[in-house]
């Protein structure tokens, strides 16, 4: 069984207790809700929540305005979305293969979905968002402030940590100009990183 297939299976037999536990907007961080709604703000056109899980965010950018799509590969997500947040669209995909025609998104929020691909993998990730934004569209990415690539044992599936830097390069080397970097170490937590970027 290959990472993505391990990674679909694993949440999929854990849906319902990750939604329960982690699916509602009240459960994430203030910061976090800020840096996502003046993301979208400035962003005029399409957007596709890539990753989106539960839905929670594509809800938020739904009721801030923002003409969003969420994706997931994990039907059961996908499912569970559709019954919480109706007239929000949803539809099961990977952001390895969003679905979308060439240059036709103005944005892609990858909050926290990114962590579980293989670091090999993840410029791939990368190049497909670049194939499906139009110039000037950009990403918002959230993840686990590491040491590169390395591996951890994350409660669902093994996910990897990335510094700064090292995703910094990933993203330019995909054609990406960073904009804004945010990082933070609150109590107890893994320390959080947060990018947006833009195609050129």
């Amino acid at each position: 069984m290959g990472s993505d297939e391990s990674t679909r299976s694993a949440y999929g037999a854990r849906a319902a207790e990750y939604t329960s536990l982690l699916g509602s907007i009240e459960d994430t961080h203030e910061l976090d809700r800020q840096r996502i709604g003046d993301w979208a703000a400035d962003i005029e056109g399409r957007v596709v929540d890539a990753g989106c899980g539960p839905g929670q965010w594509t809800d938020f950018l739904h009721r801030g305005g923002t003409m969003v799509q969420g994706i997931d590969f994990v039907p059961e997500f996908i499912q569970s979305a559709r019954l919480r947040f109706p007239g929000v669209p949803f539809r099961v995909a990977s952001f390895r293969q969003m679905g979308v025609p060439d240059d036709s998104l103005h944005g892609v929020l990858a909050w926290y979905s990114l962590i579980h691909v293989p670091p090999d993998e993840l410029s791939l990730v990368f190049a497909e968002m670049g194939r499906a934004l139009v110039r000037g569209g950009r990403i918002l990415i959230g993840f686990f402030d590491g040491p590169p690539g390395t591996p951890f044992p994350h409660a669902v599936s093994t996910a990897y940590y990335w510094s700064v830097e090292a995703m910094g390069q990933l993203l330019a080397e995909a054609g990406f100009e960073v904009l804004e970097v945010e990082t933070r170490r609150d109590p107890g937590k893994r320390a959080h990183a947060a990018m947006t970027a833009a195609l050129v």
